[in-house]
């Protein structure tokens, strides 16, 4: 389905065929799908020097993530389905090119609308290019292989988000704030030499239709599509319980008798390093037809997170294993669940994974929202009942919808 990185001397892409990817195009995908995503979380460590630089207060310095985040979800509506009517390759190398000259423009930016403006920019392409390189390698994939595919992007993905946080403490700390958006400019520079060489050529879009049309038929596939209905639900769910402990995470850890600084607490997260393994693992049992048992292990392991995370005031140790279930469920139902959307439409891969994302943002936000009160009212204990909670709920609505599926075969 796809051609591969060939040989040491050049990667040239080559017309689509029957073969399994290679290793050289899958690390390709995972790594430049993780510099994308990477992009649209810089700024939340930089967050007191940015309010520093522009004279931003700090009740208002959180707009600059509330402007990433709004660009993340124009770039769902309206970027991302681009890969399903555009020639992909040419569409990752525009983007690439765009993305790096608004994190030129985030670098030097002296005032706060040219900031905010930057920042719009960014989230909407480093979305655009995290999620069009996904439904890129679903498409690129051959049927049997499809659930690894994904699971190894999507583990590229997971990891970038961990390393973004550190990355951008680390060089802001020896170079300042502005260095670390012009360092990032010049990786997508030199990444998109990599595209360029090394992308698979795939077939151009079946059916042209206009951008209107485009846009219009993500709605017509969600309300036809009931593996993307059932499965944008568990997401949504999964997605909450996930930022129920990351936003609140914080206000524990930063409180007495913790007193942990910013970058000790954004630490923690490398400990959700191995959700990556559990992407890997769940495509592959996913290409072999295990998807609901895959499934019912991942919930299991989200809804049992939260014992150990709630014994957090007793050890750190606890709070640890916590985040590894959590990681680890999480993972592992959100690969699953784009192995099963993409196995339909194989002209829609795009549009499949803008409207299963917006679940995502929805979930995340509600998620966020809901925390925060949980913890001005109960404390940590409440939002360990919260996070449960949902997560009962994503257990029990799989257990309930899960017979309203067509029974797959792994693909030959």
């Amino acid at each position: 389905m796809q051609a591969s990185c060939a040989n040491a001397a050049g990667c040239h892409p080559k017309p689509e065929i029957a073969r399994p990817m290679s290793r050289g195009t899958l690390l390709l995908f995972a790594c430049a799908a993780g510099m994308s995503v990477a992009n649209v979380y810089y700024a939340q460590p930089l967050l007191d020097a940015l309010a520093f630089d522009f004279s931003i207060s700090h009740a208002a310095v959180g707009g600059v993530i509330t402007a990433t985040q709004i660009g993340c979800a124009l770039a769902l509506l309206l970027l991302v389905p681009l890969g399903d009517l555009l020639n992909r390759r040419r569409l990752m190398l525009a983007q690439v090119f765009m993305l790096a000259a608004a994190l030129v423009a985030v670098g030097v930016a002296r005032s706060a609308v040219v900031l905010l403006l930057a920042m719009l920019l960014t989230g909407m392409l480093g979305t655009a290019m995290t999620q069009g390189l996904i439904s890129y390698a679903a498409s690129a994939a051959a049927d049997h292989e499809r659930g690894r595919v994904v699971g190894a992007a999507q583990g590229g993905v997971f990891i970038g988000l961990l390393l973004a946080r550190v990355l951008s403490g680390g060089i802001s700390d020896l170079a300042g704030w502005r260095s670390v958006y012009f360092c990032s400019a010049g990786a997508m520079l030199m990444l998109a030499v990599l595209l360029w060489r090394c992308l698979p050529v795939l077939r151009a879009p079946g059916r042209r239709m206009s951008y209107q049309d485009l846009i219009a038929s993500m709605f017509a596939l969600l309300m036809r599509d009931r593996v993307l209905q059932i499965r944008g639900v568990l997401a949504l769910l999964m997605f909450a319980a996930f930022n129920i402990f990351w936003s609140a995470l914080v206000l524990p850890l930063s409180a007495p008798p913790y007193g942990f600084s910013h970058t000790a607490i954004g630490a923690f997260g490398l400990v959700g390093a191995m959700g990556a393994l559990a992407a890997t693992w769940a495509g592959r049992l996913a290409d072999r037809g295990f998807e609901q048992q895959t499934s019912m292990a991942a919930l299991l392991l989200l809804l049992a997170a939260w014992l150990p995370l709630s014994w957090m005031h007793l050890s750190l140790w606890a709070l640890a294993v916590g985040i590894i279930l959590l990681d680890l469920g999480g993972q592992a139902i959100h690969v699953t669940n784009q192995s099963l959307i993409f196995r339909s439409s194989p002209q829609a891969h795009s549009r499949l994974v803008a409207v299963y994302m917006m679940f995502y943002a929805v979930g995340s936000g509600a998620g966020a929202m809901a925390t925060t009160a949980t913890y001005a009212a109960a404390g940590w204990q409440g939002v360990c009942i919260l996070g449960a909670g949902v997560s009962a709920s994503a257990l029990m609505f799989w257990a309930v919808t899960r017979r309203l599926l067509p029974v797959t075969r792994p693909a030959q």
